[in-house]
């Protein structure tokens, strides 16, 4: 199932894939983005302030939160597995390469939460 990059997702939808799979649709989950820039300070004692260098990198931090069974669970847990996975960002509207960080559940809540790095190395876009 691919995405079309002319629909807009939903505020509390994300979709994920492994690599040459179809695209897993979460719901109901809320994603946080948090993007860093890679620099380069140095420091020079005995002078006033410091020089910093902007490296030009960026780098996007997924926090995908919500509520999911645990059969959907298990889902996710395959595609963890499987290696490097495609992630869609919502806010840029792009198919990206990502890292798993950090997958957590609690079957008691059927909380979740998925940390994903976007992978700055890729050079393909799935379609």
């Amino acid at each position: 199932m691919p995405l079309h990059s002319k629909s807009f997702m939903e505020a509390n939808e994300c979709f994920i894939a492994s690599v040459g799979k179809d695209w897993h649709k979460i719901s109901n989950c809320n994603v946080h983005m948090s993007v860093k820039r890679r620099l380069q300070r140095t420091v020079v004692r005995g002078s006033e302030g410091d020089d910093l260098l902007d490296e030009g990198a960026e780098s996007a931090e997924y926090t995908i939160t919500g509520k999911m069974s645990l059969e959907e669970y298990k889902e996710i847990l395959i595609i963890f597995r499987a290696g490097q996975p495609w992630f869609h960002d919502p806010f840029e509207e792009r198919h990206i390469k990502a890292l798993f960080l950090k997958i957590d559940y609690n079957s008691t809540t059927s909380d979740f939460e998925f940390i994903l790095m976007e992978d700055a190395e890729q050079s393909e876009i799935k379609s």
